[in-house]
Parts: structure tokens; C-alpha cells; sequence
């Protein structure tokens, strides 16, 4: 369930005030095409868009084994740290739904590039300023995830995986964007008005993660769904 929720997060970042608006200009950066010929050369738009995804993907994968990993040496302060954390993600949660502001989140800390640098490995780089910088959008649901795996008695490919999860629930829609940009921009022009509802389903989202983080709820949720598990998973696992 806990990949299925960072899959979804992942859409929700792409789907942010932040990031929608400004996909059509990622594409054309990384690729070094205007708009119009990189509608029409899909392909290396498609072979550009891969690439800054890796980019992007490793940064996140590496950040969740290593904030597990730190969990798991804060093992015998677990309960103090679920707790602090669950209080972080709700106000995460709280801030995505306007209820109060805080300047350092608002301030964009993006890594900024006037030139993209040749090449493919350039593409890569870009992905990886894009994850290595923060925005108001992005931050509060990587950072909450980021928290939960401080708290979660998992080991490091648990933090990877689910860091990996968030990553492709933001790549696939990028990576449809990439090879469709006219359609996209068809989409983009019907779904704009409700940019605000993706940032407050964020946030909803982000308190009710914390609170059962709070709560304790996980652990107890965790025979129920594991009752739901097919049991060709179970055997997986």
C-alpha cells in the first residue's frame, strides 16, 4: 500500500502548480529543440525525457536508502522519532492546504541553469539539479515521505523502493508529456482552473499520513491489509 501511496504522491508533485505549467519548457531545454521540432522528433524528445528522468530518479532512490538507513541507527528513539515526524508531516500537509504560510517554504531553491551542459550526460545532470533542488510544491510530499522513512522499521531497499515509487509517479506522466506535447498542451489548457485541488489532495493526504504516524495507525492497519494481500504477493515478499 505504501508504493501505491508514493506512486500517487509522485502524480500529485507532477500535477503541482510548480511542475505542470512548466513541462513544455523542461522538454524543449533538455532537448535544445523549439517547440515545434520537438513535437515532431519524438524520439530523441522520448531518449531525452528517459534521460532526465535517471537523472532525477537516482537522486531520489539514494536520499530514501540513506534517510532508512539513518532510521535504523535512530532505532532505539523509533517511537520519538515517528512521533516528530508524524507532527512534520501534518503541518507539511496543513501548509500545502493554505492554512498557514512559511516564507523558507515558500522560497524556491532550484537549482537554476542557463545552459543546459551538452550532451546526454547534461540531460542527466539537469535531472539531477531538478531533484537536488526543492520547491513549495515538490518538497512537503518528498519531504514527508523522506520523514516516514526516518520512522519506518524498514531497511535501506525498503527507502529505496519507495522513494523509486514516487519517482515513476512522476516520470510517467513527464514521460507522456515528452512524446505528446501537443496533446499535452490540449490537456494542460482544460486542467489548469484545477491546479489548486491537486495541491489541497496533497495536503489531505499529508495529514492523514502523519496522523497515523501519530497515532500509531500503521502498525495497527498492517494485519488488515495484509489480509487484503493476494497471497501470490505474500509468497513474493
Amino acid at each position: 500500500m505504501g508504493l501505491w501511496v508514493a506512486f500517487g504522491a509522485g502524480l500529485l508533485s507532477f500535477l503541482s502548480p510548480c511542475v505542470l505549467p512548466l513541462v513544455p519548457s523542461y522538454v524543449t531545454f533538455i532537448t535544445g529543440l523549439s517547440f515545434d521540432a520537438a513535437a515532431r522528433e519524438r524520439r530523441l524528445a522520448l531518449l531525452h525525457a528517459l534521460l532526465f528522468v535517471l537523472g532525477f530518479t537516482l537522486v531520489f532512490v539514494l536520499l530514501g536508502a540513506a534517510s532508512t538507513t539513518l532510521g535504523r541507527l535512530l532505532a532505539a528513539y523509533r517511537d520519538v522519532v515517528a512521533q516528530a515526524g508524524g507532527v512534520l508531516v501534518v503541518l507539511f500537509g496543513l501548509f500545502l492546504l493554505g492554512v498557514f504560510n512559511v516564507g523558507a517554504w515558500q522560497r524556491e531553491r532550484r537549482v537554476h541553469l542557463a545552459d543546459k551542459p551538452a550532451g546526454y550526460l547534461g540531460t542527466v545532470l539537469v535531472g539531477i539539479a531538478f531533484a537536488a533542488g526543492w520547491t513549495p510544491c515538490i518538497g512537503p510530499v518528498y519531504g514527508a515521505i523522506l520523514t516516514y522513512n526516518l520512522g519506518a522499521d524498514a531497511d535501506a531497499a525498503r527507502g529505496a523502493t519507495l522513494l523509486l515509487a514516487y519517482a515513476l509517479g512522476l516520470a510517467v506522466p513527464f514521460l507522456l508529456a515528452a512524446v505528446a506535447l501537443e496533446r499535452f498542451l490540449g490537456a494542460f489548457a482544460r486542467v489548469k482552473r484545477h491546479l489548486a485541488l491537486a495541491s489541497r489532495v496533497s495536503g489531505a493526504l499529508l495529514v492523514g499520513v502523519g496522523l497515523l504516524m501519530l497515532t500509531g495507525g500503521f502498525a495497527r492497519m498492517a494485519p488488515t491489509l495484509q489480509s487484503w494481500t493476494p497471497d501470490v504477493i505474500l509468497r513474493r515478499t
